[in-house]
């Protein structure tokens, strides 16, 4: 688990727009789970998270661009899906994601410091109970961290966080980021982004 320590770690050292940069890049790799929830069990509100997110790009890329973060932050509440309201696995990372576009707002609204820190943790948490639930048996803390999928969510923020220690503060750069999270066209768990 030392690698998600430092992860960790170098998140908590991000600070202002690049803590909200890394928020928006795991985001858009979180939202087909949130988004295949709300297809699959007709509930949920896809459109409004993938706004969010959208303005939060654009915040990040339009220095100056407001977004009304109360009322931003009440309809992704309502968003979020109750756990015991659905018998199916896909409830948990949709929270996730949820919860993820939760913590990025607060981040901007300067609520939560350490929002990337939670947005990080949840990411890799929906991969690793991705891979518990589709385990046959029981898996220990090492074949978990060494599960194809947890290796690529380990990799993926390790080379996040490197493009973001000497970026600026730029449109290309930012939206460099979105590219990067949506290149591989699959989300943080393995499903197949439209």
């Amino acid at each position: 688990m030392k690698n998600r320590l430092t992860i960790f770690q170098q998140v908590r050292e991000l600070q202002d727009w690049r803590a909200v940069a890394f928020c928006a890049t795991l985001l858009e790799r979180m939202l087909p789970n949130y988004a295949l929830f709300c297809d699959i069990t007709d509930t949920g509100d896809a459109k409004c998270l993938r706004t969010c997110t959208d303005l939060v790009w654009e915040w990040l890329h339009t220095p100056g661009a407001k977004i009304n973060l109360p009322v931003q932050l009440e309809k992704v509440e309502l968003a979020i899906p109750d756990a015991s309201d659905h018998d199916t696995f896909g409830v948990y990372p949709a929270i996730d994601t949820g919860m993820s576009m939760s913590a990025t707002l607060l981040l901007l609204q300067g609520e939560d410091p350490q929002g990337a820190v939670v947005v990080s943790k949840l990411s890799q948490g929906s991969v690793e109970a991705f891979i518990e639930f589709s385990a046959e048996g029981e898996l220990s803390d090492a074949d978990v961290k060494s599960h194809p999928l947890m290796q690529w969510e380990i990799a993926f923020q390790s080379e996040l966080l490197n493009s973001l220690k000497d970026m600026r503060r730029e449109k290309a750069s930012i939206l460099s980021l979105k590219a990067m999270a949506t290149a591989e066209k699959m989300s943080n768990i393995g499903l197949e982004m439209e």
